[in-house]
């Protein structure tokens, strides 16, 4: 062989290890080269924003941006069944003068043809009416009332400046019926409620988030502090009792109230709920100068409960720090509790309500 080809072929044999053992060093030092945290930590923001957008675009209890209505309804025996609390996404019951509860249905994107019976405003129910920015629809007030919505500058519509006193017609915006006794029988809808809001310049859209953690992964709280709870009994007053039985089913609870199953007065249904959150408050009977032992009720502060959904309780703190804040609702290791997406009753009762959550 010619000395010049061995040359030649020396030469390139000497250039492809060469190549060959550079290549080698970069691709080792690419695999031993650490990865930024910041990197990583950018990395698992985005995708923890694709969860939560996923997150929110599943939940079908609470979406959307029409701004909630908050009804009062009445709850005296007298006055059930009520209208369209099967379409509600939230209703919290607390306690009023004589022994009764009232209840503030909140509705939010769904159109209700017939709500109430609508009773008067009580002054603690602002605080969760504010809490989710809804509109305020009642029938009177008491002065309470009346001086902490002109306060907070509440967007407040009173049905007694509506209310025909007569029976429904075409124009109706606060309407009477037949077959219930006044003060029981006052009516009105969404859409009359919307209707009044947009003459006075209300916003109808809201982008305030929901007061509850909703998930759309099934919540069953099988946690060691947990307990069965297929029946919750909650003693408002003597007079008042609530109880809530579970149904495996349908994973959903029914509402007896004074000892007789609830039903709703348009789809003539038993009233359920996916999910109860109880939270004790102290009341108290107001010293005014109408001495109708009006209650006033401690809203703020860290207050103890129950959460409650599909059989199974327990124990979470609800905390609201301000009367115009959201509550917030943790465990008892603080961490804030996820709520199956379903609709919920709050039982804000009395803090000695002697509650009983049982296996039966």
């Amino acid at each position: 062989m010619d000395k010049k080809v061995k040359i030649l072929i020396l030469i390139i044999i000497i250039i492809i290890l060469s190549v060959g053992i550079y290549y080698f060093k970069v691709n080792k030092k690419i695999e031993q080269t650490p990865i930024e945290v910041g990197d990583l930590s950018n990395q698992n923001e985005e995708i923890v924003e694709e969860v939560k957008e996923d997150k929110v675009t599943n939940i079908n209890i609470f979406k959307g941006n029409e701004r909630p209505i908050a009804f009062m309804i009445d709850n005296n025996k007298n006055a059930q069944p009520q209208a369209s609390i099967n379409s509600t996404y939230m209703v919290y019951e607390i306690i009023v003068e004589g022994g009764e509860t009232r209840l503030m249905a909140l509705f939010k994107g769904v159109e209700a043809d017939l709500v109430g019976p609508i009773r008067s405003s009580r002054h603690y129910f602002l605080d969760y009416a504010m809490e989710n920015d809804a509109i305020y629809a009642h029938l009177g007030m008491s002065p309470q009332a009346d001086a902490d919505m002109k306060a907070f500058n509440i967007n407040s519509i009173n049905g007694q400046i509506y209310d025909t006193g007569k029976p429904r017609t075409d124009t109706s915006l606060y309407w009477r019926v037949k077959h219930k006794k006044a003060p029981h029988n006052a009516y009105t809808n969404t859409s009359s409620i919307l209707k009044i809001a947009k003459d006075r310049g209300y916003k109808i859209t809201s982008e305030k988030e929901s007061v509850l953690n909703y998930t759309n992964q099934e919540i069953n709280l099988q946690t060691e502090d947990s307990i069965i709870a297929n029946t919750i009994t909650i003693p408002y007053t003597d007079s008042h009792k609530v109880r809530y039985e579970y149904t495996a089913e349908t994973k959903r609870y029914t509402r007896y109230s004074k000892n007789k199953k609830m039903t709703d007065e348009v789809s003539k249904e038993d009233i359920t709920t996916k999910n109860i959150i109880i939270t004790f408050a102290r009341n108290y009977t107001l010293k005014d100068k109408e001495q109708k032992g009006r209650q006033d009720v401690v809203t703020v502060g860290e207050l103890d409960g129950y959460y409650i959904t599909n059989g199974r309780a327990i124990k979470i703190k609800c905390t609201k720090k301000d009367r115009t804040e959201q509550t917030t609702y943790v465990d008892l290791k603080g961490n804030e509790i996820n709520v199956n997406d379903g609709n919920t009753w709050v039982n804000i009762c009395p803090i000695d309500s002697n509650i009983s959550i049982s296996e039966k």
